[in-house]
């Protein structure tokens, strides 16, 4: 899986010159960094979105997954975690889902 194979190359980069790679220069600058560009990215998604701007958002879309993955990795949140979570989630309704969150 592709998203599998990208979280590989990102825990790569992990401990890498900064001046090697975006991916290294990026975690090098810190969790709250990674998850600022993660932010900056899916605003720019929402905004391709809202102006139907299909192949804008594709692009954008790829950027948000990308950021997503490096926001984990500087965290130390496996791709797989994340996958387990939306597995569990499989076959529930949202609205029961969040329900069951609620204290």
């Amino acid at each position: 899986m592709i998203l599998e194979e990208l979280e590989k190359t990102i825990l790569a980069r992990k401990g890498a010159d900064p001046d090697s790679s975006w991916t290294a220069k990026l975690l090098a600058k810190g969790p709250e960094k990674c998850a600022e560009k993660f932010g900056e990215e899916a605003i720019e998604a929402i905004i391709a979105a809202a102006k139907n701007d299909r192949e804008n958002l594709t692009y954008e879309a790829a950027d948000v997954l990308y950021h997503m993955l490096v926001m984990l990795a500087a965290r130390d949140v496996p791709l797989q975690d994340v996958l387990s979570e939306l597995a569990r989630r499989q076959g529930l309704s949202g609205i029961a889902e969040k329900a069951a969150r609620q204290p």
